[in-house]
């Protein structure tokens, strides 16, 4: 190693998610949608950066649900599904957030969320006791579905609009979050249709068809990564809480009687993920519901603590069988499976039976936005006069936009010849560029900014015995390597298999 820089970092200020949102729009990974014409509230685009850290998430989730399990498999259901899936699964009837307005703002809050900021400052005060106390409370009258009581208990929490400053509200109401259009090529004869909330009723209705050509056995599962739209009414925090999204679903189909068994491996399983994409323990944790939807027994988050506290970055459920079960009896079709495993207290096979089924569902977006918070570093490095801070995004290799950037010293002399010489016998391996703009220092500052990992500088040297620099993003240390060790020495560390091998 060579010009190994100090590099000792200070304590590192908190995070803002304004400071998350600047940086990720000037670096190219998250604009606001049509931003020329003022944007649309909650929705997004990802940008050049943005697109690549996404996909990497996608592809590294993909792995390890289907190639690190024989047994699951994965599909691509349509956006557009029969109107009656959405009343088989109980989207139609109750699929909806409690909201209530502020009548001196004119300003619309979900009624829930309202009482869960106001447990959170009882928390954040040291007064746990008096926050769990609340989201009990809470849990009691939405499972009852009280909507006078849930206003009730926000005016007895002195629970007041952060515009107006007043607790003038309205009654509490329940907004349905399906957006709805029409499919039919003659107005008068079309069908209302729905975008579809979430993917997993994509999954399900394709349970037989997986099952028979795939000649399935139970237990098995299905992986879908696909866009799903609800219309929040309350939409915040960047990426967190969007209108049109993307979920990363399984749902992984039991024998009944087993589903808690499952439950608790699946559970684990995806902690694990987390874990091995870089996510540190101390910034997860579960989150176990008290209050369950009406087809689960058991039910359990993953949090991660954004800049904003922890939130839900992935939920598992142990459904039952209340999905197939709907859909059979809607659609007259039957969603059995034979099992011809022997029963071991019969000692005959097990027979015909619902699948029960455990969901792991994680949104692609939400995991974005923690991946991308706890890459964003910044850190005072070096002593005295030569003290600065510096800034950079401490991805995982395999997840970086960009794995190298080489860089030509000058444009001149055949190096940039030589330098471009690297990248085409690097690129089929890995995502790497050249850059030859500006003074090395700038372009390593840039490259730190978008997370690359490695940068390649070819000087005069290069030309004489084909050694080049790199200099690695977390630690600035530079090392003198051949160009023939680059692809298997950058290749290796950049590779999926650095992920899933922690699994």
């Amino acid at each position: 190693m060579s010009d190994n820089k100090e590099t000792q970092a200070a304590a590192t200020p908190a995070t803002s998610l304004q400071d998350i949102i600047a940086h990720a729009k000037e670096y190219g990974f998250v604009f606001p949608s049509s931003e020329i014409y003022d944007g649309l509230q909650a929705v997004y685009d990802y940008g050049q950066n943005g697109v690549e850290l996404k996909n990497n998430l996608k592809t590294a989730w993909w792995k390890a649900m289907t190639q690190l399990h024989d047994e699951v498999v994965g599909i691509d259901a349509s956006i557009f599904m029969h109107p009656l899936t959405w009343k088989a699964s109980g989207h139609v009837d109750s699929f909806n957030d409690p909201m209530i307005d502020n009548k001196d703002s004119k300003k619309r809050y979900r009624a829930d969320q309202l009482l869960e900021g106001k447990a959170e400052q009882y928390e954040k005060a040291g007064d746990e006791a008096r926050g769990q106390a609340l989201r009990n409370e809470l849990g009691r009258l939405q499972g009852a579905e009280d909507m006078e009581g849930l206003r009730d208990l926000i005016i007895a929490e002195g629970i007041v609009c952060p515009i107006s400053g007043t607790s003038n509200w309205t009654e509490v109401r329940q907004f349905n979050l399906m957006f709805s259009t029409q499919v039919g090529s003659v107005a008068e004869d079309a069908s209302l249709i729905y975008l579809r909330p979430e993917t997993a009723q994509g999954i399900f209705v394709n349970f037989l068809n997986v099952q028979k050509t795939g000649r399935m056995k139970v237990p098995f599962g299905i992986a879908q990564i696909g866009k799903a739209f609800r219309n929040e009414i309350v939409a915040r925090q960047f990426t967190f809480r969007m209108r049109e999204f993307e979920q990363m679903e399984m749902q992984y189909f039991v024998r009944p009687g087993t589903e808690m068994e499952w439950y608790e491996k699946w559970r684990d399983t995806r902690l694990a993920f987390h874990k091995a994409i870089g996510l540190p323990a101390a910034k997860l944790k579960f989150h176990i519901h008290e209050k369950l939807a009406h087809y689960a027994n058991a039910a359990v988050d993953i949090e991660y603590e954004f800049p904003f506290g922890f939130r839900e970055m992935e939920g598992i459920h142990s459904r039952t069988d209340f999905d197939l079960k709907s859909h059979q009896e809607l659609s007259k079709k039957k969603q059995q499976y034979f099992d011809n495993d022997i029963n071991p207290e019969t000692g005959k096979p097990y027979g015909n039976y619902i699948p029960y089924v455990v969901e792991t569902s994680v949104g692609a977006d939400r995991l974005f936005l923690a991946t991308f918070c706890n890459a964003f570093t910044k850190e005072t490095v070096g002593e005295g006069e030569t003290q600065k801070e510096r800034t950079y995004l401490k991805l995982h290799p395999a997840l970086a936009p960009i794995k190298a950037a080489v860089f030509p010293l000058v444009r001149k002399d055949g190096l940039p010849e030589k330098a471009e010489q690297i990248v085409k016998s690097l690129r089929s391996e890995f995502r790497v560029i050249m850059e030859e703009r500006d003074a090395i220092g700038k372009r390593y500052t840039r490259q730190d900014l978008i997370g690359t990992p490695y940068c390649i500088a070819v000087d005069y040297q290069t030309l004489e015995d084909d050694t080049v620099t790199i200099r690695h993003r977390d630690t600035t240390e530079q090392e003198r390597v051949h160009i023939s060790e680059l692809k298997a020495k950058i290749g290796h560390a950049v590779s999926m298999e650095r992920i899933l091998e922690l699994l």
